[in-house]
């Protein structure tokens, strides 16, 4: 996507304040009718979002699923000047107005002033209007202040410019290239995602298995990603991981090596692939016809709480997960936990009983959430189990709607009397109740198995963003640490006192940087 004509959000003021309000939210509103000039105002305004909001972020996805991403960003504009109960009232007036649910802000009504028709003095639903969701103004005063400081000049066009750069591409839901798989993750979808190599990424996911598992692999836990990556590949399916030292980089090793398609997910832009020590082998995957991707714009450095959201995008886009090695408390127990909570097949690798780097996986199969495989033919049969009109089946099946849980989704092995099959995911009433609801849930537990443990792991956590938003040599200002992190001011204010508090960060002069020797997220995190 040409980045020619996108708009620059005008802003100033301190503390994250946006300042000309008004010229900004003309500029969405232009963006809304598809007047900006790129003739593309949602590809635009997604860009936009995805530097306004961190991964995951429900409350924005519920945003844009209920406005559009145009409507959303004007509105959103206007909310951060005003009180949370005023913008609850106009979100609801937008959402029921008459442009509809997904046509942005409609031609005429003004966003910036009145209240919501049908919506009481506190912002509650009106008698017989529609029912919004207990909390919702909660979240919606949570997430605000969040985004506050991307607001101020707030601008995607540098970002559009160094994907062009690249040859990279922006893809957005409701084009061809985007995977229809990654809606099944409601408002925790993707706003859009950044691209560089293949840019038909529905192809490359339509036949996928994700191979994760450790950084500190042994040689046997390489070995096996190597060969699974390999004889995945020879099938014509798809290998996608993280990139990431030991497991990930060894499976795309071997798919690699035998002229496969691979895919690797990024935890920041695609301009830097990390870490570096894999840059040869992240380059030789856009080189091959495979893949870089990413949700968030150029620029963005890698985090651990990107590291752990891209956990969902992993396991969403593939068909399958196979945990290769895994320790007790490992970031490929959260990918393996989210794809059983989209219904989709685990396998997990067995290892030597001895070995703490698979304690993970023998978890997995213990507790019933994961079958075992030792090679690529049985984690194909995850894809295609035996019956099934796929290859390496014999009979033909009758096609299932997506997002729909097909009978052979469920792994082939023996269930118990008396188990119940797993019912299909409820549908989402409203989109501002996920926003309030899915997150920390871990919903999609199949009846009769044991769900996979949720995994202590804390990076996401307000303290451990604003920590990963320091730098050791350069200090910052609470403001940019707000930025940086993705955090409302009073957030991060708070977070950088506990850090202080810990030894894990410092004030030199009213800034603040990262405490030397600071290596892990600290006692507090």
């Amino acid at each position: 996507m040409s980045a020619g004509g996108a708009v620059a959000v005008a802003g100033s003021g301190p503390g994250g304040a946006p300042g000309d309000r008004g010229a900004a939210a003309e500029r969405a509103d232009a963006g809304a009718r598809g007047s900006t000039g790129s003739g593309d105002g949602d590809a635009w305004a997604r860009a936009a979002w995805s530097i306004v909001a961190e991964p995951g972020d429900t409350t924005a996805g519920a945003v844009v699923a209920a406005l559009g991403a145009p409507g959303a960003l004007a509105w959103a504009l206007w909310a951060v000047t005003t009180t949370p109960q005023e913008a609850l009232r106009r979100l609801r007036d937008l959402a029921r107005g008459p442009a509809g649910p997904h046509g942005g802000t409609a031609a005429g009504a003004d966003p910036h002033v009145g209240a919501a028709a049908g919506a009481d003095a506190h912002g509650g639903p009106a008698a017989g209007a529609d029912p919004w969701p207990a909390g919702t103004l909660r979240v919606l005063a949570r997430a605000l202040p969040r985004w506050a400081p991307r607001l101020v000049d707030l601008d995607p066009r540098p970002a559009l410019d160094d994907l062009a750069d690249r040859g990279g591409v922006l893809v957005v839901p409701g084009t061809p290239a985007w995977p229809p798989a990654l809606d099944d993750l409601g408002p925790a979808a993707p706003l859009c995602l950044w691209l560089r190599g293949a840019s038909d990424l529905a192809a490359l996911a339509e036949r996928s298995v994700a191979v994760v598992g450790a950084r500190a692999a042994t040689a046997y836990g390489e070995r096996i990603a190597g060969d699974l990556g390999a004889g995945l590949a020879e099938r014509g399916v798809t290998v996608v991981s993280g990139g990431a030292f030991g497991v990930d980089v060894a499976a795309h090793r071997g798919a690699l090596a035998v002229g496969g398609p691979t895919v690797a997910l990024l935890a920041g832009g695609v301009d830097r692939p990390s870490p570096a020590g894999n840059l040869a082998v992240l380059e030789r995957v856009v080189d091959d016809g495979g893949a870089l991707v990413a949700e968030s714009p150029p620029g963005t450095p890698p985090s651990r709480a990107r590291f752990l959201q891209r956990n969902r995008v992993i396991a969403a886009l593939t068909r399958a997960t196979v945990v290769v090695e895994a320790a007790w408390r490992s970031g490929a127990l959260s990918t393996a936990a989210r794809a059983g909570e989209l219904l989709r097949p685990v396998g997990a690798v067995p290892g030597p009983v001895t070995s703490m780097a698979s304690v993970g996986c023998h978890r997995l199969l213990r507790d019933g959430a994961a079958v075992c495989v030792t090679d690529a033919a049985e984690v194909v049969e995850l894809l295609d189990p035996p019956g099934s009109s796929r290859p390496g089946g014999s009979a033909p099946v009758a096609p299932v709607p997506h997002g729909a849980v097909p009978h052979a989704v469920v792994p082939p092995v023996p269930v118990p009397p008396g188990v119940v099959p797993p019912p299909s995911p409820a549908p989402v009433s409203s989109p501002l109740g996920t926003a309030g609801s899915v997150v920390g849930q871990q919903a999609g537990a199949r009846p009769g198995r044991q769900p996979v443990p949720p995994v202590a792991d804390r990076a996401d956590g307000v303290a451990a963003r604003a920590l990963d938003a320091l730098d050791r040599r350069r200090s910052r200002t609470t403001v940019e640490v707000a930025r940086r992190a993705g955090l409302a001011e009073h957030e991060t204010v708070a977070a950088l006192g506990l850090l202080e508090l810990a030894g894990a960060a410092r004030r030199v002069d009213g800034r603040w940087r990262r405490s030397e020797g600071t290596g892990t997220q600290g006692r507090l995190l």
